[in-house]
């Protein structure tokens, strides 16, 4: 092979220098290694050295901050070999090291700490560690840059002073309300944060929105159903100052505004009716801990009690049904009734009450250092366990009556067994009667009629022919009678009978908890106590001795106590960061579920606080919080942009004016219904099932099991009702970005696709919903087609339709009928259609 001169030139350069640096090895190697400091000179530096260093020095000087003078102070060897104006310490003359003069302010120029200088005490143990000729532990890890900014990649910070500065490990504390030039617009002191940021940055806000728009807006923002024709009419016409004041209220008291609120929670606890994987079982009664939540919404219960309830419901002085109830949270979660390592499964059991408690409550990523420390966030691992420890006596999950507790009322309990006993009774002298009547005929059958009886779709026809022959229609109506009463008892609702799922312990005496090295369940390690995050500075857990009779341990009313209270500075700031979220499109911090490092910063943190003090304030409750956030100028902005702003602000984030959003899916399918008028507002219950088009169904492994079929007056109640089953979808539902259940779901993306907008024009579902709303066209606007449209656009869209809408839409019914010789009511159909799927019926403004 030919070898170039410029390559050969290489060649010999590479082998010189591998030469060198063989030689600089072996040399090395032969040079005798520093002897190994003495112990009490190692404790010495771990104990007083190394902390001064992490809290004062290595936000310039760690290993991963940005390194000012090029000295790292991170090893021995780093320090020896020093940074731009030579070694930081000298081993031959300690006094003389430049580390010793800059800590001294000896030289004006070279002075550090640079803004303050360390206390004499510290400037004293930094110069006995220099005279003593800077020992370090032997294969120490490099100390971590402590910063209050995001660390870099794999450099876990650790919990110090510097760390818990960091803005959601503060404390709470009510900041002034800020003063603004022109206060002409302000409403309350919301409009102080928000204005006050907007004048400093040179930006105009947004003007007041229409009436009709801002209604429309309230409706769904609080009940996520449209207002009336009616009713926009009236507050329209409503000229007093407390109008809009006078609509906040009314929607508050509505029923509507928990099942709106309501499902914004079930989206933070991971609410599903079935266990995921392969079979996708049935969770027994999880649709009351639905339930309790609308009716704890609705009732304005407390925030800190509702916390309180789910986390520690069973272990409160005085349990009843409502507060088993909640503590349904502990079995929302994916359950695999089949796990090929079922001690690892219980971990990932513990670990998903772990992760929703902590993001769901305390917006904390601790299922991050499960395997280790937290690689963005000063959370150790030991912290994950110690939380862990809280939950360690909870019962696993199976089925059966260990995740089911009785929810009578002791006063009720005695009536309560009298009347399953009576209920066992009629059943047994029903099955009697009636197969009195069917030992008359049964003997008498053929062998062929005999395997027929065996079909379940053949057994009741012969019996009736036979007991007909037998008997006479009277007796044959008898007959029927009582397999009827029979069958309506045998197939009774579990709702009837009082049974919650919910929480149970093994014990009142905790069971040990180990870190899991590398979050391994077969590789225990240190044992831990319960405790909670080092970070937020926390109060010791002390556990009271179990009383007489106690069944549980008393830890998860620890922790609730702690989540609720003023030692705890997340909790609130979370939840008001969750209204705004739900009233604006995104909260005060972008990242719902995590205030940590990795997160995103609030916009507004002296806002977020103020709101989060309002909340404590008024008692936890977020009714008060709605009607602040809604009667402030600031939500009643118009969504009407500017170039200005938009040039300089062009995501919102000093809320300029109101965003657009789409409706959910759950408010998209139930504004469908009301538009057709057959929107169903019964509350409570079971779950619903929506008719499924058989191409999915057939898509399970046993096509259509666990999904049942509701009565037409049943499927149209509203979708916060819809039966929950992880593997199978109501379809537009799916389509329209509902909440993954497999995990806490901090925020709804809106995507935009294709196969949206062709399931809402060609899907079954879509063209059966028009034809129903053309019907109620027909039916209340008669047979003008002018009235006919317009009373479809005023009703999908909330306002008086404009003359050349209505123009529009009777074109376009008139081109149907002209040029494709279509029917007048096919042509109406599709009016319907396209009003149902027009962007103002689909987006709120």
């Amino acid at each position: 092979m030919a070898v170039s001169r410029r390559n050969l030139c290489q060649i010999s350069l590479l082998a010189s220098l591998g030469a060198i640096a063989l030689s600089a090895a072996i040399a090395a190697a032969q040079r005798p290694a520093d002897p190994a400091p003495p112990t009490e000179q190692l404790q010495f530096f771990e104990s007083q050295v190394r902390p001064i260093l992490e809290t004062a020095c290595f936000k310039c000087h760690g290993a991963e901050a940005k390194i000012k003078g090029g000295l790292r102070l991170t090893s021995r060897a780093a320090i020896l070999k020093g940074g731009d104006t030579g070694p930081a310490v000298s081993l031959d003359q300690p006094a003389k090291s430049l580390l010793l003069k800059a800590i001294n302010y000896k030289d004006d120029d070279l002075q550090m700490p640079p803004k303050e200088q360390l206390p004499k005490e510290k400037i004293a143990v930094l110069t006995r560690w220099v005279e003593m000729g800077i020992p370090w532990t032997p294969g120490a890890p490099e100390p971590i840059a402590t910063t209050t900014e995001p660390p870099a990649k794999h450099a876990p910070p650790k919990v110090t002073p510097e760390t818990m500065k960091f803005w959601s490990y503060q404390p709470i504390r009510r900041p002034p309300v800020p003063q603004v030039k022109d206060a002409s617009a302000i409403r309350n002191p919301i409009d102080n944060f928000i204005f006050s940021k907007l004048e400093a940055s040179g930006l105009q806000h947004a003007g007041p929105a229409a009436k009709a728009t801002l209604i429309r807006r309230a409706y769904y923002d609080l009940t996520g159903l449209a207002p009336k024709p009616e009713e926009v009419d009236a507050f329209i016409a409503d000229k007093s100052p407390n109008a809009y004041d006078k609509i906040i209220d009314r929607l508050l008291t509505s029923p509507q505004y928990g099942e709106k609120w309501g499902r914004h929670w079930l989206d933070v606890v991971r609410f599903a009716e079935t266990n995921s994987f392969e079979r996708d079982g049935l969770k027994p009664n999880a649709w009351k801990y639905r339930d309790y939540v609308i009716d704890a919404f609705n009732k304005d219960k407390p925030y800190d009690q509702f916390i309180r309830e789910q986390i520690a419901g069973d272990e409160v002085e005085h349990p009843t049904p409502e507060t088993i109830i909640a503590t349904g949270f502990y079995r929302l979660g994916a359950w695999d009734d089949e796990p090929s390592d079922k001690m690892q499964a219980r971990f990932d059991e513990l670990d998903d009450i772990v992760t929703t408690v902590g993001q769901g409550f305390m917006g904390m990523t601790m299922n991050c250092c499960r395997c280790h420390d937290h690689k963005i966030d000063p959370i150790p691992q030991k912290d994950y366990y110690s939380l862990v420890a809280f939950f360690n006596n909870i019962t696993p999950y199976q089925n059966g009556r260990n995740i089911l507790t009785d929810i009578v009322p002791d006063d009720q309990q005695k009536s309560h067994e009298e009347e399953v006993q009576s209920l066992a009774r009629r059943k047994e002298d029903l099955r009697k009667r009636v197969a009195a009547f069917e030992d008359l005929v049964i003997p008498k059958l053929t062998e062929t009629e005999k395997v027929d009886l065996e079909k379940p779709r053949k057994r009741a026809a012969i019996l009736d022919a036979k007991i007909l022959a037998a008997t006479n229609e009277d007796e044959l109506r008898r007959y029927k009678e009582l397999r009827l009463q029979l069958k309506e008892l045998e197939e009774r609702k579990e709702s009837d009978y009082p049974q919650a799922l919910s929480v149970k312990e093994i014990g009142n005496k905790p069971v040990q908890t180990f870190i899991l090295k590398r979050g391994n369940a077969s590789s225990p390690g240190e044992e831990v106590e319960p405790a909670f995050p080092q970070v937020l500075s926390p109060p010791k857990v002390i556990l009271p001795a179990p009383k007489k009779g106690q069944k549980t341990t008393g830890l998860r009313t620890q922790l609730a106590n702690w989540l609720t209270s003023d030692q705890n500075p997340l909790v609130a700031r979370v939840v008001v960061n969750r209204l705004w979220e739900h009233h604006f499109g995104r909260g005060i911090v972008r990242s719902p579920n995590d205030f940590g490092f990795g997160g995103d910063k609030p916009t507004h943190p002296e806002l977020l606080d103020y709101l989060a003090t309002e909340l404590v304030a008024r008692g936890w409750h977020l009714k008060a919080i709605h009607k602040l956030i809604m009667t402030s100028a600031a939500y009643q902005m118009s969504s009407t942009p500017n170039e200005a702003a938009l040039s300089k602000d062009s995501q919102n984030d000093l809320f300029w004016r109101f965003d657009m959003r789409r409706l959910t899916a759950e408010e998209f399918r139930d504004s469908i219904l009301q538009a057709t008028g057959q929107l169903n507002l019964k509350m409570g219950g079971p779950g619903i099932y929506p008719t499924i088009p058989a191409t999915i169904l057939s898509g399970q492994s046993k096509p259509g099991e666990g999904w049942g079929k509701s009565s037409p007056e049943d499927a149209a109640r509203r979708s916060v009702y819809i039966h929950v089953k992880r593997s199978l979808v109501v379809p537009i539902i799916a389509a329209f970005d509902a909440a993954d259940t497999d995990f806490s779901c901090p925020a709804r993306f809106t995507t935009t696709q294709a196969t949206q907008s062709l399931m809402l024009l060609n899907s079954d579902m879509m063209n059966d919903e028009a034809k129903a709303f053309a019907n109620r066209l027909k039916k209340e606007a008669g047979a003008s087609p002018e009235a006919q449209v317009k009373l479809g656009l005023r009703l999908a869209l909330s306002r008086e339709p404009t003359q050349d809408e209505i123009e529009r839409g009777l074109t376009f019914m008139q081109t149907l009928k002209t040029k494709y010789n279509t029917a007048p009511e096919v042509a109406l159909n599709q009016f319907a259609l396209l009003v149902l799927n027009l962007n103002e019926f689909v987006y709120l403004d």
